[in-house]
C-alpha cells in the first residue's frame, strides 16, 4: 500500500492547481459580469433614448393631424387630441434633450431641434387662432407658404438620425452582451476542464491508497457489526441464563427439602417405634411384662413402623427422581450439537409415527403443512423436541374430544424457520404460560404421571440450537407452541463436550 506522504505531496500540489483556476474563473466571471451590467446599463439607456425620440415623432404627427383636421372641417372635434400632443411634445423633447445630453456632437442637432419644434407649434397657433376667427384665407395662406411642412420633415430628418444613431449603439451592446457571454462561456469551460483534470488526477492517486483502506474499513465494520450483535446475543443469554440459574436453584432447593423433611420426621418415628419394642422385649425378659406395652409394641411393629418405612421410601424415590431429572437437563446441556442437513416433513412425520396407537386411541388426526423445508441443525435434538410436544399434545388432550394436531413450519425473513405444533386440547391458564417452562412445575389438573422437567428440557435444547421457544393457548380450546431455529445452526454455539 502506498505511503501516506507519497500521496499526499502530489495531491496538495494538484489541489493547489485547481485552487488557482477557480481563483481565475472567480475573478474572470466577476469582470465580465462588471461589464455586462455596464453594457446593460447602456442598452437600458439607449432603449430609453429611442422610446422618448419615437414617442416625440409621434406627438409631432399627432399634432399636425389635429391642425390639418380643423382647418380643413372647422370641426372642434379634431382639438380635443392637440392639447395632450402639445404636452407629449414637450415631455419627450426633455426626455431626448437628457438622451442624448452625453453626446457633444448631437448637441447643436437637438438645437435647432427645440428651435423647429417650437416654430412649428407657433405656427400651428396662428392658423387654428385665425380660423376659429373666421379669417380662413389668411390660415390657408400660412398653409401655402409650405413653412410648416418644411419645419415637420426637417424634425423627421433629425429624429430619424437620432433614432439611426440609438439603433447602432443598440446593435453595438448586444454585440458586447454577446461577446461577453461568449467570452464567460469559454473561461468557464476552460476552467471546468482543468478542475475536472485536476479532481481526477487526485482521484486517480488517492484511489490506490483508499481501496486498501476501504477494503479494511469494510472488514472492520463487518466484523464489528457481528461482534456487537454477538456481545448483544451473549449478554441476553448470560441474563437470561442467570434468572434460569437462580430459578432453579430455589425450585431444586424447595422439591429437595420437602422430602428430606419427610424423611426427618418419619425417622422419628420410626426411632419411636423402635424405642416401644425395645422396652416390650425388655419388660418380658425381666418378667414385667403386661398387655399395655405388647399392644403398643404390636401397634408399633403392625402400623407405625411400615408406614414410617413407607414414607420415607416414597420420599426418596422422590428425590431419585428430581436427581435423575437434574442430570437429565445437565447431560443435555454438556452434549456436543452435530449439525447436519434435515429435512423437517421427514423429522415431524417420524415423530408422529412414532404416536400412531395414541393417536389411534385418541381418535385423533394430525395435518401437517410444510414450506421451507430444509435446515441444518442437530437430528437428535430436533426429534427430542418434536415428540416431547406431540407427546404432550397427546397427553394434555380433552377426554371424550377427538384430537386434532396441526403442524405449519413456514421460513421467516431473518433466516429462520417457525415451526407451530397446534392442538385443541385442554389449554393452559394464562398464567401458567410461563411457568410451565420452569423445571419440577406443572399446571392445570395432575392426572398423568411426570417430573415437570419435560417443557423445561424442550426449551433447554431449543435454545442450545440457538432458537427460542414460546406458546399461546386458551383453556379448553386448545395450545400452540411456536419454535424458532435458525435455518444454519452455528456449531460455535453449540455447547462444548
Amino acid at each position: 500500500m502506498p505511503s501516506a506522504r507519497s500521496i499526499l505531496a502530489p495531491s496538495i500540489l494538484l489541489l493547489a492547481v485547481g485552487f488557482s483556476a477557480l481563483l481565475g474563473i472567480v475573478a474572470m466571471t466577476f469582470w465580465l459580469g462588471e461589464r455586462s451590467q455596464a453594457v446593460f446599463q447602456e442598452v437600458i439607456a439607449a432603449r430609453d433614448a429611442r422610446t422618448a425620440t419615437v414617442e416625440l415623432r409621434s406627438a409631432l404627427v399627432s399634432a399636425e393631424t389635429s391642425q390639418r383636421g380643423y382647418l380643413l372641417t372647422g370641426n372642434q372635434i379634431y382639438l380635443a387630441p392637440l392639447a395632450t400632443s402639445r404636452a407629449r411634445i414637450s415631455d419627450e423633447l426633455e426626455k431626448v434633450a437628457s438622451a442624448f445630453a452625453a453626446e457633444a456632437r448631437l448637441q447643436p442637432a437637438l438645437a435647432r431641434l427645440r428651435a423647429i419644434v417650437r416654430e412649428k407649434l407657433e405656427e400651428t397657433d396662428r392658423t387654428i387662432a385665425l380660423k376659429r376667427e373666421g379669417q380662413d384665407e389668411e390660415a390657408a395662406a400660412i398653409v401655402r407658404t409650405n413653412r410648416g411642412k418644411a419645419l415637420t420633415d426637417e424634425a423627421n430628418v433629425f429624429l430619424t438620425g437620432m433614432i439611426r444613431s440609438v439603433d447602432a449603439r443598440l446593435i453595438a451592446a448586444v454585440a458586447d452582451q454577446t461577446r461577453i457571454a461568449d467570452l464567460l462561456r469559454q473561461a468557464t469551460l476552460a476552467g471546468f476542464a482543468l478542475i475536472v483534470a485536476v479532481v481526477g488526477l487526485v482521484a486517480w492517486i488517492v484511489v490506490r491508497y483508499t481501496r486498501a483502506l476501504q477494503a479494511a474499513n469494510r472488514e472492520v465494520l463487518a466484523f464489528n457489526e457481528t461482534l456487537e450483535q454477538r456481545v448483544r446475543d451473549r449478554t441476553a443469554d448470560l441474563a437470561r441464563a442467570n434468572d434460569e440459574i437462580q430459578r432453579f436453584a430455589y425450585i431444586v432447593t424447595h422439591d429437595l427439602r420437602a422430602p428430606l423433611v419427610n424423611i426427618m420426621g418419619f425417622t422419628g418415628e420410626v426411632e419411636s417405634g423402635i424405642a416401644s419394642l425395645r422396652k416390650a422385649m425388655d419388660d418380658a425378659a425381666a418378667g414385667r411384662g403386661d398387655a399395655a406395652s405388647t399392644l403398643e409394641a404390636r401397634a408399633a411393629l403392625d402400623a407405625d413402623l411400615p408406614e414410617a418405612i413407607g414414607f420415607i421410601r416414597s420420599s426418596t424415590r422422590k428425590m431419585d427422581g428430581l436427581i435423575s431429572a437434574i442430570l437429565k437437563l445437565s447431560r443435555e446441556g454438556r452434549r456436543r450439537l452435530r449439525p447436519e442437513p434435515i429435512l423437517l416433513k421427514e423429522s415431524v412425520e417420524a415423530a408422529l409415527a412414532a404416536l400412531r396407537h395414541q393417536l389411534e386411541e385418541a381418535d385423533g388426526e394430525a395435518t401437517v403443512t410444510i414450506a421451507g423445508d430444509g435446515i441444518v441443525s442437530d437430528r437428535m435434538a430436533l426429534d427430542q423436541v418434536l415428540g416431547n410436544l406431540l407427546d404432550n399434545a397427546v397427553k394434555y388432550r380433552v377426554r371424550g374430544r377427538p384430537l386434532r394436531i396441526a403442524v405449519t413450519v413456514a421460513p421467516l425473513d431473518d433466516g429462520h424457520v417457525e415451526i407451530a405444533i397446534a392442538d385443541n386440547g385442554r389449554g393452559i391458564a394464562e398464567g401458567d404460560h410461563e411457568r410451565v417452562f420452569e423445571p419440577f412445575r406443572r399446571a392445570g389438573i395432575i392426572d398423568t404421571p411426570g417430573e415437570g422437567i419435560g417443557l423445561t428440557h424442550v426449551r433447554t435444547i431449543v435454545r442450545n440450537l440457538g432458537g427460542d421457544i414460546a406458546l399461546t393457548s386458551a383453556m379448553d380450546v386448545g395450545t400452540t407452541f411456536r419454535i424458532v431455529l435458525p435455518r444454519r445452526l452455528d456449531v460455535a454455539e453449540g455447547p462444548a463436550a
